[in-house]
Order: C-alpha cells, then structure tokens, then sequence
C-alpha cells in the first residue's frame, strides 16, 4: 500500500467484496420472469405488496401498517414532516445521525439532545428533561449499533422508554437499520414488539444488510398513520422503485438476505475487532465503547486534540474520518466516528497509524 491510497473511516456503507453481487443479479431475473406486469408499471405509494407482505411477518404485523420507501431516509422525512410542525419540542440522542438533525432543524423543530451512555440512551436524563415541563412530540431513538455512537439500548432502557412515552404521551420513532448486523452478544427485542399502546412507529432499511443501491426502506406504524404518509407519498411521486423494491423481495424469499447478513455480520465482526485493537495499540488515550454490531465506532480524544485540526492532518496523511461536531448541535471537538464497514482488516492497521501520525502532529 503507498502512502498515497486513501484509507477512508468516513462512509458507513459495505465494501463491494461483502456484496452478494451474483444473488443480487439472480434475483433480478426472478422478479422480471415472476412479475414483469407489476414490476414495470407505476405501483402505489405504499409500495411493492410482496415485499410488504415480507416486512410485514417479519415484524409481525399486518400490512397495512407497512410503507415502503426509496430508502429509510426518506422513509425518516415523511414521519418527521407528518409529525413534526415549527416549534414542537423533538429528542434526540446525543450524538446522533447528522441528518437527522438536519432534517429536524429545517422544520423547525426544537430539539433536545439527550446523553448517550455505553447502555444507550440516559432515560434518567431524559426523565428530568420531561418533568422540567418538556412536551416532546417524538423521540428518535437508534435502538441497535446506534449511527455515530455504537452503542445499543438496554432492554431495560427500552422498557423505560417505553414507559415514558406512555406517560407523557410522544412517539418513539425506532430508527433500525443496523439491528440485524450483530456479530457479539444476543439479539434484543424491539420496542415495536414491545409497544402495546401504539406509541413506536419503527424504521428499517435494506443498505446495511443487501447493499445502499436498491435505496429500499420502510416504516412500520399504526395503519391510520401509514394511510395519511402514503397520501403524502402519492402526491409525491405516484410510488416508490417497483424494479428495486421487487429485487429486494426475490432476495429476501429465496433466503439469499439471510447469506448475506451473515456475510456481513461476520466481516463487520473482524474489522470493528480490528480497529479497537489498533486503536489500543496506536492511540490508547483514545476512549470508546467497542460495538456488538452495526457500522460504526465513536472515540473520544483528549481535550487537546481538537478535530477541526485533526480532521485536515488525517487527510494529509491520506485518512478520511468524520468530525464528532457533526452528530451534535454543540460540542464533539474532541470525538470522531470512525465507520469500519468499507475498510479492509489490512488497511485497518494503516489507517489507525496514520490517524495516530496527525493526532501526534494536532498535539505537538
């Protein structure tokens, strides 16, 4: 390796060595031999119905309260804009995705970051945050290998959560895309299997487990709440990719998902372990929780090391990283997230030495 090649910790997307390709092309020519006729004409806003026939026994839940989206970004906009009008008061976690916070701030939202513990979300923080008068309209909550963070909510947090929203009368939103990327630990349970009063409206998303280029995502929420965002969706854009949405469902059915969440959980496994070792090794100041699962680890740097400096000397020395600033509306001077899943266990060592050269140069 030259010291030329960029070695980047910066996009949370599979590296096309761990993307079943060959299942991807058989699963196309199924979907256009099984269903040409549906495939090839508009569909309905709330997308393609095998596929949500699939989602729906998954969660088990009825299909009606399945939608399926163009990613679950978009599936993350239409609740937010549904739900969310200038002004109402929104959690967070803190940190939590960049977009998320984009998209809540452009509405107008007043949002409240709550801390994040090695557990998940601080629900004592988040209780006193409510008792000091805070009616919150949704909480966004990523229950599982949390995106910056890592970390995963307990299932007593989960409960509590739960409990609070009852309580105090908001939506969680489960945002989900990571859960099935587990390669430690035991599998928890959702808090939409655990709501029993309505309250969780959950999302999900095909790009961690097959690939982020079929851009098929979904929510999962009371029928009357899926009715009202796919009237919305429809005057939007008629309906979501059938042909994407299709591929995905002939991959799903003929177990090949199944492959493939293995595939990836298993060389997810390898770099996340990767990368702690490294990061023990050439930067042992720094200080993380070291994830079961998902895409992404979060380190917190001595006080001294700020990522405005460190961000530009990593790159000079061919590494790309994500400043901790952009998860939060204030702080993260000193973290980064660094996402493992496009990186090479061999180009893992590298990268960490290198990112260990700038942090040395920022504190020199």
């Amino acid at each position: 390796m030259t010291a030329e090649q960029l070695i980047s910790f910066a996009r949370g997307a599979p590296s096309l060595d761990i993307v079943d390709v060959d299942g991807l092309k058989a699963a196309a020519v199924r979907a256009f031999e099984d269903d040409p006729a549906g495939i090839t004409a508009y569909g309905t806003s709330v997308g393609y119905r095998p596929l949500r026939e699939w989602i729906a026994r998954k969660h088990g839940v009825d299909i009606e309260q399945v939608l399926v989206t163009n990613g679950s970004l978009q599936a993350d906009a239409f609740l937010f804009d549904h739900l969310v009008k200038a002004g109402d008061a929104v959690v967070v976690e803190r940190p939590t995705y960049d977009r998320t916070l984009l998209n809540l701030q452009q509405l107008g939202g007043q949002v409240h970051g709550v801390t994040i513990q090695p557990d998940g979300l601080d629900t004592a923080e988040l209780r006193k945050l409510l008792e000091s008068g805070v009616r919150p309209k949704l909480a966004h909550v990523i229950p599982n290998y949390q995106n910056p963070a890592g970390v995963t909510l307990s299932l007593s947090k989960r409960h509590e959560l739960l409990d609070l929203a009852a309580e105090y009368g908001f939506t969680i939103f489960e945002d989900d895309p990571y859960a099935d990327i587990r390669f430690r630990g035991e599998p928890l349970p959702s808090m939409l299997s655990l709501d029993g009063n309505g309250l969780v409206v959950h999302a999900s998303s095909f790009t961690k487990t097959v690939c982020p280029g079929v851009r098929v995502g979904y929510l999962v929420g009371q029928p009357e709440l899926i009715a009202a965002i796919a009237k919305r969706a429809t005057n939007l854009y008629i309906s979501p990719g059938m042909v994407s949405e299709a591929i995905v469902h002939q991959f799903c059915v003929s177990g090949d998902i199944d492959r493939s969440i293995a595939t990836v959980s298993a060389a997810l496994g390898d770099r996340a372990r990767a990368l702690a070792e490294a990061l023990r090794r050439h930067i042992p100041e720094a200080r993380f929780t070291e994830p079961d699962g998902g895409y992404f680890l979060w380190i917190e740097l001595p006080e001294d090391v700020h990522v405005d400096d460190l961000a530009p000397a990593a790159a000079e020395r061919g590494v790309a990283v994500v400043k901790g600033s952009d998860f939060v509306l204030d702080g993260g001077r000193h973290a980064l997230r660094l996402a493992y899943s496009a990186v090479g266990t061999e180009q893992i060592e590298e990268g960490v030495r290198r990112l260990a050269e700038a942090v040395h140069a920022v504190r020199r």
